[in-house]
């Protein structure tokens, strides 16, 4: 991965407010040509340092899901109960998101559900059946702030 210099990261800061800017005003926002902003964002793409591109959807409307954020904390840290627990959770593609964490619990989890009585499902069939499971503190999600950005608040 190739080091990112002033240039780059305020390409990276402008795409993350607004990914459909055009190249020529993202170019002189950051003061390059736009055939040398250009060159940048392809090397940062090629190289993974941008891997892609997405839509913010608005999530006020009723239809839209609901963030539960998962602490687990686990039985054991071992090798052992790491493996077991990461393994079983690649098996559930309702957990959108697992990350190994330090601090007072051993994984966060993001699992998106339409209302509390899916939560609950997802809760006795999955999350209490995962191995190694110690305790399991889960938050329900009001808003995703950054979700706004797409509306033009910075």
């Amino acid at each position: 991965m190739p080091a990112l210099d002033t240039t780059d990261r305020n390409i990276l800061r402008l795409l993350r407010l607004d990914a459909r800017m055009s190249n020529a005003k993202l170019a002189a926002e950051v003061g390059l040509s736009p055939s040398a902003c250009l060159r940048r964002i392809k090397i940062m793409e090629t190289t993974g340092v941008i891997r892609g591109y997405t839509a913010l959807l608005d999530t006020s409307n009723a239809d839209a899901m609901i963030a539960v954020i998962i602490n687990i904390t686990l039985e054991r840290q071992t090798e052992d109960y790491l493996d077991r627990f990461e393994a079983a959770v690649r098996r559930h593609p309702e957990i959108r998101e697992c990350f190994l964490m330090t601090g007072g619990s051993d994984y966060l989890l993001r699992v998106e559900v339409a209302n509390a009585g899916e939560f609950e499902r997802i809760h006795k069939e999955i999350l209490s059946a995962l191995p190694g499971v110690l305790r399991i503190h889960s938050s329900f999600s009001i808003r995703n702030v950054l979700a706004t950005r797409g509306r033009g608040k910075r």
